[in-house]
């Protein structure tokens, strides 16, 4: 293609269309950068979008710079970076992040679809159920950039929207799904456009008579120390960090603050949590799509007393056999399960695992989750079924059936 004829593509070519052609292919991510075509990632793997030219400087400004108001425009030339998301009638909601690179400016915009999932189309095990029921303390969401955070809060937020009748806070960088008024009075609150920040938001949440707060992500100190605190005076309160395991979110806590206070949060958290999820994409088997791999810790009065006598390295071993009475789970219990449910390989599963050796003894042993888990008020599986993809329904042991 000659450069007067890529010139001419390239001054078609809107950022509508090229979102469009994301979400057809069932995309979740954009990618702008100048001497590249745009490309999307599918199922984890970026590729480019094909019949569209590599772009320069000028087009993905131009691109970029197409959804921006005036003041956004101001803020990503003072800051050189700009989180914001916004809607496009009939296709979808995207969060965009602008930054700049080699003096040109990039942009990665990630699709949030309008529609909420459900529990049982993310396949959320029953004690998730249990979790939206408590009248106070601090849910975690943990997982690596890009493993569903996002859609699980919102599926939980929706679900106590729907069951609870109280008022939801969420404070967020930037909103990503919009959650209607229902049962719950619902107010999201974003970050730099309805307030100056995560901090400054927290300070004044408890003015505001929540009974619900959802903090997007616990990222400084100041707003771990604000979202213990909004925790420890009754509220219920979901936040996100960027961890890898259960056991480690705990030290990640930990350790932003001073070792002079290290004693005394740790007292404060060990009183204060109700449970961590952290979760993993992996590619299915068949490749078409993602399932989710999933580690649930549920804290018992000895996994707080672990907490705050700092043995949290002994937690692991009590997740391991905390299936049936708390509805806790490793991670390598549900890569284990889904291994045996053939969703996904024996590659992708030991990728994952951090623990190769003991996920390699639990598939040879045909081990995994059960599903004696019953909970509060999660609803058990009818007979033959599984209310959890990770649910095996059989006893912990005992081998998959040969197809």
């Amino acid at each position: 293609m000659s450069y007067e004829n890529q010139t001419s593509v390239e001054s078609q070519v809107t950022l509508p269309d090229l979102l469009k052609k994301m979400t057809d292919a069932g995309g979740s991510d954009l990618h702008l950068s100048t001497n590249s075509a745009p490309q999307v990632r599918v199922h984890g793997h970026l590729s480019p979008l094909t019949g569209f030219p590599i772009m320069t400087a000028s087009d993905t400004k131009r691109l970029a710079y197409s959804v921006l108001t005036d003041a956004q425009k101001h803020r990503f030339e003072e800051n050189l970076e700009l989180d914001f998301s916004f809607g496009l009638k009939g296709m979808s909601r995207f969060r965009a992040n602008l930054f700049n690179q080699k003096g040109a400016v990039g942009a990665v915009f990630r699709s949030i679809p309008y529609e909420i999932k459900t529990f049982d189309a993310l396949g959320l095990p029953p004690v998730v159920t249990d979790l939206c029921k408590k009248p106070r303390g601090l849910v975690l969401v943990t997982g690596p950039t890009g493993s569903g955070k996002s859609t699980t809060l919102a599926s939980m937020i929706d679900k106590i929207n729907m069951d609870r009748h109280d008022h939801i806070l969420t404070i967020e960088d930037p909103i990503e799904f919009l959650h209607n008024h229902k049962n719950c009075v619902v107010n999201q609150r974003e970050v730099a456009a309805d307030t100056h920040s995560f901090g400054a938001a927290l300070r004044t949440a408890l003015r505001q008579d929540p009974d619900i707060v959802l903090v997007g992500e616990m990222r400084d100190l100041e707003t771990i120390e604000m979202a213990l605190r909004i925790a420890e005076t009754g509220h219920l309160t979901f936040a996100t960090l960027h961890t890898n395991s259960a056991y480690s979110t705990i030290n990640r806590i930990i350790d932003v603050f001073p070792s002079a206070q290290q004693s005394q949060v740790r007292t404060q958290l060990s009183l204060v949590l109700e449970g961590i999820m952290c979760q993993s994409l992996l590619p299915k088997a068949t490749g078409d799509g993602r399932c989710m791999a999933l580690e649930i810790l549920i804290p018992n009065s000895a996994i707080r007393n672990l907490i705050r006598e700092d043995k949290i390295h002994q937690i692991y071993s009590m997740m391991q056999t905390g299936q049936d009475k708390f509805g806790m789970q490793t991670f390598n219990q549900s890569l284990a399960t889904l291994y045996h449910k053939r969703q996904i390989t024996l590659e992708a599963a030991m990728m994952r695992s951090s623990n190769p050796d003991e996920l390699k003894e639990l598939i040879e042993r045909g081990s995994g989750l059960n599903e004696t888990y019953g909970g509060g008020g999660g609803t058990r599986p009818a007979p033959g079924g599984h209310a959890s993809p990770y649910a095996q329904g059989r006893p912990v042991g005992s081998r998959p059936p040969v197809r």
